[in-house]
């Protein structure tokens, strides 16, 4: 292989793992605030249950 054609693989590879790793930030920002708003309307519906002590504690026995 000739050296120009190394260094344009190189620099191939190199935008690619920069993409990639773009993407999965992306994804991970996306899940963080999923889960976010998750807690959040968790939160919330505990607050506006008509019996909010229903539920809220479970018994278990061995």
């Amino acid at each position: 292989m000739h050296i120009p054609e190394l260094s344009t693989a190189l620099a191939n590879t190199q935008v690619m793992n920069q993409v990639g790793i773009a993407v999965l930030d992306k994804a991970l920002e996306n899940s963080e605030a999923a889960g976010e708003g998750l807690i959040q309307m968790m939160n919330s519906s505990m607050e506006l249950s008509v019996n909010p002590h229903i539920g809220s504690n479970i018994d278990l026995f061995i």
